[in-house]
């Protein structure tokens, strides 16, 4: 992964030389340096600048960007990885014998398709991946832009009060030159021109158009096969061991992180690593992660790491966190700091990617709440809600926790190719009822021949990150909110914070923080503010009357389902 800024549409170098510009532009993106330490680049046009911040994973030697073709009339800026990109080009060689490569990187083809069938490629192509890119054709004075399906990489667009378009991988590149910011969509592309601007600005089109995702109406069908199950998320991890770097896996002893550790473990063997495998946890001291998590890693037969930070250490990088992950969100702030410690030591044992468990709660329903859904439909349904906003939340988390120190998580449960095959099963085998959340996920795993996991572990109920480093990090942070924030301050917190008005104590807190890192109403506008029960969606608060009237996005906010639920309705 990397960090990207381009801008578009550059009138008269803003008043200034062509020189001052480019030194703007390449002052913003250092910016981004954090997600891409190890080289920088810039590619200058007529009106346009792409610049680049790269963390080397893949073309060690070669792969520097801005990527430009042999004619260097096209310039390409990406953060990402495009897991099929040989089978990808193997396919283009055929259509085009002449096709000529300028790296070994494995994002080069994104340039080559788009040269190839133009600006609709990705309604074309099946480009299995995660990635964000600016793209600019100089030839036919044409800017290109695009994200991934899910929105795994994160990507803002900044509009200037003079006309210009800007992208950037964090809203920290944009603050400073642009009046409106957004989150770019997952799944859609733009496109425009930088010389001859059009008389309005140009929209974002959709590319992703899986039933699952575009049609709500639609229920899927498919029968469950275990073994099919396995191999797919099997030959998921495979694909996300593309690599020359060495590489680890998160692991938090809970089933997602766990099984994707166990599965990596088998992979890595098969493929001839040497070294051992080395697996990663933190918790507060005597969190029940860090047990677990030691457990697997005896198990499966990793070079684990436990780390333990105190309260005190994780509330003194709360102003840090938000900085960096660019939110005010509760659940994510709670989450996030204790991922970004973490981060920050595995960086330092010489690990630049790891592979990580988001996105399998909200495929197969696997947070508490998912317990009280009515009926199939009605979960299927929260969970295409559930996956659709993962660039708000748990994407936005593990991208930008990670790369705060450049380091790059992947995330094998997302993976375009897994994620279609598993959200196109009957939601009735997603179904809880008196069964553990996830049943078949653990059943598919669950070889008493050829154990992934231990039982125990592959049977453990589920915890939210910011519950299983320890629950006393959560009330602990309640405390801390409760004695900084007054309640005349929350009295009149509608009229300091007209935008993304807090409704708690804790909420406050980090909305006074965001607003010191990124004063403008736009950036909190790109924030999602909802009322949740242990991660819901606000439309799932009206399966069960409790949850209403006790919404905390803890898991111990399912009264009757966490083992360590609060009482009643208290918070």
């Amino acid at each position: 992964m990397c960090g990207i800024l381009a801008l578009f549409g550059a009138n008269g170098n803003n008043g200034g030389s062509s020189y001052d510009l480019r030194a703007e532009v390449l002052s913003l993106s250092k910016l981004l340096r954090h997600r891409g330490p190890d080289w920088n680049g810039i590619k200058c046009f007529r009106n346009c600048y792409l610049a680049h911040e790269r963390l080397a994973i893949n073309g060690l030697l070669s792969g520097a960007q801005p990527i430009t073709n042999i004619s260097e009339e096209i310039a390409l800026s990406v953060n990402g990885e495009i897991y099929n990109h040989i089978e990808l080009r193997e396919q283009l060689e055929k259509e085009n014998q002449n096709l000529t490569f300028t790296t070994d990187s494995d994002c080069e083809i994104l340039l080559h398709l788009y040269k190839h069938h133009g600006p609709t490629f990705l309604e074309k192509v099946y480009v299995n991946g995660m990635y964000a890119f600016v793209l600019y054709d100089s030839a036919n004075d044409k800017f290109f832009a695009a994200r991934d399906p899910i929105g795994i990489i994160p990507l803002y667009i900044g509009y200037g009060s003079d006309g210009t378009i800007w992208f950037s991988s964090e809203l920290k590149g944009l603050q400073k030159n642009c009046d409106h910011v957004e989150l770019f969509p997952p799944g859609h592309y733009m496109t425009g021109s930088s010389i001859n601007k059009e008389p309005t600005h140009p929209e974002p089109v959709p590319f992703y158009k899986d039933e699952w995702f575009t049609n709500p109406d639609f229920i899927p069908s498919k029968p469950l096969d275990l073994t099919e199950f396995r191999e797919k998320f099997e030959a998921s991890v495979r694909r996300h061991l593309l690599a020359e770097v060495p590489y680890g896996v998160l692991l938090s002893g809970g089933l997602d992180s766990s099984l994707v550790a166990a599965v990596t473990q088998r992979e890595y063997k098969k493929q001839g690593g040497q070294d051992k495998l080395r697996s990663f946890c933190i918790g507060l001291k005597g969190s029940p992660d860090i047990a677990a998590a030691e457990k697997v890693a005896k198990f499966i037969g990793t070079r684990h790491f436990s780390f333990e930070f105190t309260v005190q250490e994780g509330l003194d990088v709360i102003s840090d966190v938000i900085y960096h992950l660019e939110t005010f969100d509760v659940t994510t702030v709670r989450a996030s700091t204790p991922m970004f410690l973490l981060s920050r030591r595995v960086k330092a044992t010489g690990c630049k990617m790891v592979l990580s468990g988001e996105g399998s709660d909200e495929i197969f329903a696997g947070y508490l709440y998912f317990h009280k859904a009515p009926n199939p439909t009605e979960l299927h349904k929260e969970t295409v809600r559930k996956v659709r906003d993962l660039y708000k939340y748990d994407c936005l988390r593990a991208n930008k926790s990670t790369m705060a120190w450049g380091l790059e998580a992947r995330v094998p449960f997302l993976d375009r190719e897994f994620m279609e095959y598993a959200m196109n099963l009957d939601p009735a085998v997603k179904m809880s009822g008196n069964r553990m959340e996830k049943y078949i996920v653990r059943e598919a795993f669950d070889d008493p021949n050829d154990p992934y996991l231990p039982k125990d572990v592959l049977w453990r109920q589920k915890e939210q990150f910011s519950d299983g480093v320890g629950y006393s990090w959560i009330d602990h942070l309640k405390l801390e909110a409760e004695k900084n924030v007054t309640d005349l301050q929350m009295k009149f917190a509608s009229s300091r914070f007209p935008v993304s008005t807090p409704r708690s104590k804790e909420e406050y807190m980090y909305r006074d923080i965001f607003s010191r890192h990124f004063p403008s109403p736009a950036a909190a506008a790109t924030v999602p503010q909802g009322k949740s029960v242990a991660c819901s969606t606000p439309a799932a608060l009206a399966w069960d009357e409790s949850f209403a009237r006790n919404a905390d996005p803890s898991g111990r906010a399912v009264a009757g389902v966490h083992v360590q639920a609060y009482d009643g309705d208290k918070q």
